[in-house]
């Protein structure tokens, strides 16, 4: 499975409706596993970025398109990384 790390930033809806983030942090679970895609960690952070996910799945295509359906509920904005752990990232290198 491939690791992705999505970093989000509240929106101003969803920077109003802040106290059902949680709420729909749960919803996105279970979107997220309809779509293939597995949510290793949600948090909620402090500094730059308001919050920060940890995808997997193994197919790119199901993370695009599970966060285009993000973006079109417009709580949050989100920037997306490619993660390799220690053993991918050796791989590469080799």
């Amino acid at each position: 499975m491939v690791k992705y790390i999505c970093l989000l930033r509240f929106t101003e809806q969803g920077a109003k409706n802040l106290k059902k983030s949680v709420s729909r942090a749960h919803n996105f679970d279970k979107l997220a596993a309809k779509s293939g895609v597995k949510v290793d960690k949600q948090l909620w952070t402090i500094g730059e970025f308001d919050g920060v996910l940890v995808l997997s799945a193994d197919d790119e295509a199901k993370v695009l398109h599970l966060l285009a359906t993000l973006a079109e509920m417009g709580n949050v904005s989100t920037s997306t990384l490619r993660a390799f752990d220690a053993k991918e990232f050796s791989k590469i290198l080799s």
